[in-house]
């Protein structure tokens, strides 16, 4: 993958123009109630779609360049973004709080603070996946240093543990504790148990946030990690970052990814900002649903919610969460 761009795809200006005129004639629908059949694209829709297929059933991963974000104001590129989302999947609330647009972006938290999330921090982020199908970062602002995004294939990772250490795969195929950092679903309780490899249908689906499985340390009733259970972290964390397996993405303004968190792990480098507040690193995040999703194990069903395929699933729920997209980021 290094050595060829097969996984960019340009926007051109036949693309933008589609995005631009379907958004404006949609400005009288509220943002999180876009649908694809909102959003008509009869060029780039087509695209989209195969690039969907490619991620859902072939690499896992692709990078959508060339989203003019400097030409339009900020609400519009939401538009944008959102709408090419809904041609790849339903988009499913990040937070408590229910959005359905997230922003990654250093507001101040505190990455040693077990309520908070790294993603609204400066601090390196270790290789994870998150609660959707399909995650989507669009690149409005680099950072001035760091921040350089990587993916890393898990089947890859795990195929390597089972040749070189295979006890340290089965190690990570068997439940873990894992933290809701205060986002409980009703009638659920503050963790929950999940293993990091799931065989299932023929596949392997990979489920991975360290910081998640840490945290969940500060309860007494959660028995404490293993040397065995961290060894195996550490070598998953090795792997991950390690030049055989890294791909390294360094993002520019207008930039998309889009992962399928089943087989891709990413992270991110610490990063230095601008001193100038509109010149912070800042992407806008989409998690998704997809509608052709893959088979999912029923023990991701404590993570996801529904987990059959063709509902809308994944995401956080929580009870009285109102969905919204906020421009900014809170």
């Amino acid at each position: 993958m290094r050595g060829c761009e097969d996984w960019i795809t340009c926007l051109d200006t036949r693309d933008v123009g589609e995005l631009e005129t379907a958004v404006m004639s949609t400005r009288h629908v509220p943002l999180v109630a876009l649908t694809q059949q909102d959003i008509q694209l009869p060029t780039l829709g087509p695209k989209l779609q195969a690039l969907q297929r490619e991620i859902i059933l072939g690499r896992g991963f692709t990078l959508l360049r060339g989203l003019p974000v400097n030409q339009f104001d900020r609400e519009t590129i939401a538009r944008m973004y959102f709408g090419i989302g809904c041609w790849l999947g339903d988009a499913v609330p990040q937070n408590a709080a229910g959005h359905l647009l997230g922003h990654v972006k250093d507001i101040g938290h505190d990455p040693h603070n077990p309520l908070h999330r790294v993603y609204a921090t400066n601090y390196r982020h270790l290789f994870h996946t998150d609660s959707a199908d399909i995650v989507g970062l669009l690149c409005l602002h680099p950072a001035k240093q760091g921040g350089q995004s990587a993916v890393a294939s898990s089947p890859s990772l795990y195929n390597h543990m089972v040749q070189t250490r295979p006890e340290l795969a089965a190690v990570l195929a068997e439940p873990f504790h894992i933290d809701r950092k205060g986002e409980i679903p009703p009638g659920k309780d503050p963790t929950y148990q999940l293993a990091v490899f799931h065989h299932h249908a023929g596949l392997l689906t990979t489920v991975y946030a360290r910081d998640f499985i840490t945290a969940a340390q500060r309860f007494e009733q959660v028995p404490r990690l293993t040397d065995q259970q961290l060894e195996a972290m550490d070598l998953l964390d090795q792997l991950a970052a390690s030049d055989t397996f890294r791909l390294d993405m360094d993002f520019q303004s207008g930039d998309i990814q889009f992962l399928h968190n089943h087989q891709i792990l990413h992270a991110r480098t610490a990063y230095q900002d601008h001193p100038e507040p509109a010149r912070k690193r800042h992407l806008l995040r989409l998690w998704l649903s997809a509608r052709n999703g893959r088979p999912l194990p029923s023990a991701l069903a404590e993570r996801y919610g529904e987990i059959e395929v063709g509902s809308v699933r994944g995401g956080i729920r929580v009870a009285g969460q109102t969905l919204q997209a906020p421009l900014e980021a809170e």
